[in-house]
């Protein structure tokens, strides 16, 4: 059965856009793919409480990779919904350290410095997952009909999400802000290739990104 699908699109700090949050609904509760920022939280939290989200029915968070935009409001929707975390073991460091880059190529220090100050990812903001992600994961067992795919390139633990349905939620792998396309930010642009060369080995219907709207799958194909 599809699980009914509701995008949050909350905004990202200093008007750097928005980022989108997906809360899928199935029979065993809630599962919310990425958090947004930590600046965003009030608007997350009225978001999810339109959808009948309340605290003891979110089952599952499932983080599509560490940047902050993503993985802002994880700790704090551990501690008041009582729900798990869950992200790919190759950047759990980063919600664990606090540090965007710490499976990254690095900037200087100098920016490494600031990003916590202008990102709002302070020290109440880290955490450690409870459950670490693999390529091929089963989530059946946890009430959601779909498997994890590993995606790296954007970051090295970059997932994706595909449903039983064929609809991805790709993270940061693609972007749909000026058309389908891989993200413009790469960590390893090679990687993302063949992340998107995996892809199309599988039967998917929609691509649901973390930054623009959703899109056929056949939209890639002059990529």
């Amino acid at each position: 059965m599809a699980q009914p699908i509701t995008t949050l699109s909350l905004p990202m700090p200093m008007r750097m856009g928005n980022v989108n949050c997906y809360l899928l609904r199935t029979e065993a509760g809630y599962f919310l793919i990425d958090t947004g920022s930590a600046s965003a939280r009030k608007q997350l939290l009225k978001e999810l409480a339109n959808a009948g989200c309340i605290p003891g029915s979110l089952r599952l968070v499932l983080l599509t990779h560490g940047d902050f935009d993503h993985t802002g409001n994880a700790a704090f929707l551990r501690s008041s919904f009582g729900t798990r975390l869950a992200m790919h073991r190759a950047d759990s460091g980063m919600g664990e350290s606090g540090d965007m880059f710490e499976n990254r190529k690095k900037p200087n220090a100098v920016i490494r410095s600031l990003i916590p100050f202008f990102t709002g990812f302070g020290k109440s903001e880290h955490f450690t997952p409870d459950l670490l992600l693999d390529d091929g994961y089963d989530l059946s067992p946890h009430g959601l009909d779909a498997k994890v795919l590993s995606l790296p390139g954007h970051s090295k633990g970059s997932i994706g999400i595909l449903t039983a349905e064929g609809d991805l939620f790709c993270g940061d792998l693609f972007e749909n802000t000026k058309g389908p396309a891989l993200n413009s930010l790469m960590d390893d642009p090679e990687a993302a290739s063949v992340s998107l060369a995996v892809l199309r080995s599988y039967k998917i219907r929609f691509v649901y990104p973390g930054h623009g709207e959703p899109f056929a799958m056949e939209d890639l194909a002059k990529i």
